[in-house]
């Protein structure tokens, strides 16, 4: 199979609506990025105004960054960390109570190697709620991170992680499982 350069470089990969949304937001990208450290409201409003689903509480540092935000949904409480990059040509779920790591790479964008012209292709991600990524990890194209789970610093995700466990490596794989429970906690008599 011989490459098809030219047919990759001339297929259209977004819309004429896309293309203007995606002038508008370099301009909402400065006022997100040049925002100070503890403008969380601010940082969440600016995601509102293109598109973004942003719940109550939600900390985006100003050093990370969204390639689309209408294609985001982020719920209530989650974090998401210096450097992060969300390369959310697909649609990004994030649930409540979910840590995004700093440098940690959420990437919903590939390619169908399949074929010559190598179509650009736009799966989605799913980080269930009270979810880690840990640092510099990266998961994949149409990916699920379960609930609980955790993807540990510089794993890479390419599968599906099941609820409760810890994953770890290139590629990710379980090395424990997580408790689903609140500890108890002794009380002194």
């Amino acid at each position: 199979m011989k490459l098809d350069i030219s047919g990759n470089r001339s297929a259209e990969k977004y819309t004429a609506y896309e293309q203007v949304r995606r002038l508008f937001w370099e301009i909402g990208k400065l006022l997100f990025r040049l925002s100070p450290r503890p403008c969380f409201g601010w940082r969440r409003l600016i995601l509102r105004c293109f598109g973004a689903s942003i719940g109550a509480h939600v900390n985006f540092y100003p050093s990370s960054r969204v390639y689309f935000p209408w294609n985001l949904s982020v719920g209530a409480w989650s974090a998401i960390g210096e450097d992060v990059l969300l390369y959310n040509l697909g649609i990004v779920t994030i649930g409540e109570r979910v840590t995004i790591s700093h440098r940690a790479h959420l990437c919903a964008g590939t390619h169908d190697f399949t074929r010559p012209d190598l179509p650009l292709l736009k799966p989605p991600i799913r980080i269930c709620n009270q979810a880690w990524v840990c640092a510099e990890a990266f998961v994949g194209p149409n990916v699920t991170v379960g609930e609980g789970a955790v993807v540990g610093a510089r794993a890479v995700a390419v599968k599906d992680v099941p609820p409760w466990s810890v994953v770890a490596g290139n590629p990710a794989r379980v090395i424990k499982c997580r408790p689903t429970s609140e500890p108890s906690i002794d009380k002194p008599l």
